[in-house]
């Protein structure tokens, strides 16, 4: 119980910084910008950006310099937030997995209509560009401007056909064509549509913090680790969940006749997966970024999540 206030209180840190950057609901395009704030402040566990700020201070600390000295990694925070919230806009219209409720209220198209919903969507990613752009006005030097670039093509790719969006395909096309995917397929979507995303967080974070080249691959596939062991984990609560706690019906996957771990290994095969994924990169991230880093039990805190 302790640890779970120890997530809440930094997701509440968390959230105070993402309010910086919020798009301001006025003009005559306010609706859209209220229809963005209204799913991303909607709540929830603010994982990525948590992510990739412990990613950055645990680099920073062990490379000797100042986690506090955050400038540079605020505006993406606030992005990689911006895009996921995209994406759970998107994926809830009723032309993907057609849902009500997310995080226990309706979803956005529920309460502004499709169209304005879809461009609360576009809205959300096309604004983290313009927010993420911003570290370049943050940089003190020449080093840190290569950092930010760099950090901005990992953001893009990881977001994009060769990432996010990538993954989706593939899981949409299954599901509305009726077609068996195979195991290569099904890891496809979860290494893409979940763990991106969660990759995206933690090589941001170390190459901001100053991180080499080695460090960040290894960041790449600790994160890759987390990100499917925490979509498998999804799949199981989509069975096991209780619907008050996770504020969304559970079921979804079945209605959808979605193919998931769970459907294809079966539930025990799947938790023993998730504790796998987990240990290995526990491994990873005492080696990257010290046996000290509040990383590591959240990665564990992870598996035992309820929502």
């Amino acid at each position: 119980m302790s640890f779970t206030r120890t997530v809440n209180e930094k997701a509440l840190e968390v959230e105070n910084i993402l309010k910086e950057f919020l798009p301001a609901e006025e003009g005559f395009q306010k609706t859209v910008t209220q229809a963005m704030n209204y799913s991303f402040l909607a709540g929830g566990k603010r994982l990525r950006p948590m992510i990739l700020q412990e990613t950055f201070r645990s680099v920073c600390v062990k490379r000797g310099t100042d986690p506090r000295e955050d400038a540079l990694a605020r505006p993406f925070m606030a992005a990689i937030e911006m895009i996921h919230t995209y994406s759970l806009i998107h994926d809830d219209l009723p032309a993907m997995d057609n849902d009500d409720y997310r995080r226990g209220r309706k979803t956005n198209h529920v309460v502004y209509g499709e169209a304005m919903a879809i461009l609360a969507g576009d809205g959300l990613l096309n604004y983290a560009y313009e927010t993420a752009i911003k570290a370049f006005g943050r940089c003190r030097g020449e080093e840190e401007r290569i950092r930010v670039a760099k950090a901005l093509e990992i953001l893009a790719g990881k977001a994009g056909i060769y990432g996010m969006v990538g993954g989706q395909c593939v899981d949409v096309e299954a599901e509305k064509k009726g077609l068996t995917i195979s195991a290569e397929q099904m890891s496809f979507i979860d290494e893409n549509k979940t763990a991106a995303l969660i990759e995206a967080s933690m090589m941001i974070g170390a190459v901001l913090a100053g991180a080499d080249a080695d460090t960040v691959e290894q960041a790449e596939k600790c994160a890759s680790n987390i990100g499917i062991a925490f979509q498998i984990r999804d799949d199981i609560l989509d069975i096991e969940g209780d619907e008050q706690v996770l504020g969304k019906p559970i079921g979804s996957d079945e209605k959808n006749e979605k193919v998931t771990y769970v459907s294809y290994y079966g539930m025990d095969r799947a938790k023993e997966k998730v504790e796998s994924l987990s240990g290995e990169a526990q491994d990873i991230l005492r080696s990257i970024a010290g046996e000290d880093s509040f990383l590591i039990p959240l990665t564990a805190w992870l598996i035992d999540r309820e929502k």
